[in-house]
């Protein structure tokens, strides 16, 4: 990213906290210290003062050699004796507290060496700084769409490589560590846990263990997320060992496909974040009935989210510096709209377990397909777009040699 970048989002910061207002951020809250900072050593304390004359934005570090786009750089070691006067000239202190327990003990002994000093004023308030920096980094710009797209890349580029080297015969482990190494080659860093998983391991949802064989007739789900330039891209297939779909798996995974197409469809600007999982679920429910998996009134089974049986997630989750970005999904309790430059997950899924009152050859087949999507002005760009998803699609590439 280009220092402008990250000044960019520092005047974003400063527009929102106003004047009166100052920001303290350690680096050990990792993603939104570089996101605000563009800095990578540990270490290190970034204050946001709007107010202040000499410039807002001050680094306390180890390393002042370099100036890393700052108004002012300090010793990390003359923190305590700086701290105090840029905090009695502030009414409000936004702070993430809760997530560094040594860190927030030292702020708060800040805060009340100056509540003790006669003539010295103190923040009046302590406002959550995360959910700030959270909610700025869930509208991407184009260098950090830019940065998706190539982590995207590069994980589709990975899984196409596992689609052709599974077998029937290896372990499961052995096409995670194949992954693995194919993302750590070409630049980027995985994310765990890895989900490779083979038969029955794809309905046990247990996949901490990683060393069962992939046998012929078995499906395998391949669930992986990797970093690069600190940007997530996590991808989900479900694919046939063997390289061909038998008739029942096929008619599942058309529907899981069908499912995740008709969420896609439903990610456009002004749309409710819940309507993605809404159309998704219904097609779910809809399919299971047709092949007598779910039995009942279609709108009596959507009321009692009897596809929760099959299918117990959420369809979408925010995708952005992490694989699951922490920004609201609901504002003052309604589900938030969603807007251009937003990115997120679009996840489908079924799993059939073992049981009585399921035929016995339904058992056992599981299917998760998941892609990436960026919101754009018009609707929707998928960042994993390249990554074979039709059934016969996957099989015409599997049996290419």
């Amino acid at each position: 990213m280009k220092i402008s970048e990250f000044k960019y989002r520092r005047q974003q910061l400063i527009d929102i906290i106003g004047i009166g207002g100052i920001a303290i951020l350690p680096a050990t809250l990792c993603q939104n210290f570089y996101y605000l900072t563009g800095f990578l050593q540990p270490n290190a304390v970034a204050i946001i003062i709007p107010q202040r004359e000499q410039g807002q934005y001050i680094l306390f570090c180890q390393d002042e050699s370099q100036n890393y786009g700052v108004d002012d750089i300090f010793s990390i070691t003359e923190i305590d004796n700086i701290i105090l006067g840029l905090l009695e000239t502030c009414q409000r202190l936004y702070y993430p507290i809760g997530y560094d327990s040594n860190f927030d003990n030292k702020v708060i002994s800040w805060i009340n060496k100056l509540r003790n000093q006669i003539y010295s004023n103190a923040p009046t308030e302590i406002l959550a700084l995360d959910n700030i920096l959270h909610e700025m980094r869930l509208y991407k710009t184009e260098a950090e769409a830019e940065a998706m797209r190539a982590t995207s890349q590069i994980l589709v580029q990975a899984y196409k490589h596992v689609m052709q080297f599974c077998l029937p015969g290896l372990i499961e482990r052995e096409l995670e560590a194949e992954l693995v190494h194919k993302l750590i080659s070409n630049g980027s860093n995985p994310l765990y846990p890895t989900t490779v998983a083979g038969g029955k391991n794809i309905i046990k949802r247990d996949y901490s263990d990683n060393k069962e064989i992939l046998n012929d007739d078995d499906l395998v789900m391949v669930n992986v997320g990797t970093r690069s330039n600190h940007y997530a891209s996590t991808i989900a297939r479900t694919f046939p060992v063997n390289r061909s779909f038998t008739k029942l798996q096929k008619l599942i995974y058309e529907l899981v496909l069908k499912a995740q197409q008709a969420a896609i469809y439903k990610i456009y600007p002004g749309n409710n974040w819940i309507e993605p999982h809404k159309a998704a679920t219904e097609v779910i429910t809809k399919g299971l009935i047709h092949l007598d998996l779910l039995v009942g009134k279609f709108n009596t089974l959507i009321e009692e989210e009897a596809y929760k049986r099959f299918y117990p997630y959420q369809t979408c989750h925010w995708l952005g510096m992490d694989i699951n970005e922490t920004a609201n999904y609901k504002m003052n309790e309604i589900w938030r709209d969603l807007q251009p430059n937003m990115a997120m997950t679009v996840e489908s899924g079924i799993y059939i377990p073992e049981a009585e009152d399921i035929a016995k050859e339904w058992w056992n087949i599981g299917i998760c397909i998941k892609d990436n999507i960026l919101i754009t002005s018009t609707g929707h760009e998928v960042l994993t777009v390249d990554l074979p998803k039709a059934s016969a699609e996957i099989e015409d590439f599997m049996a290419i040699t």
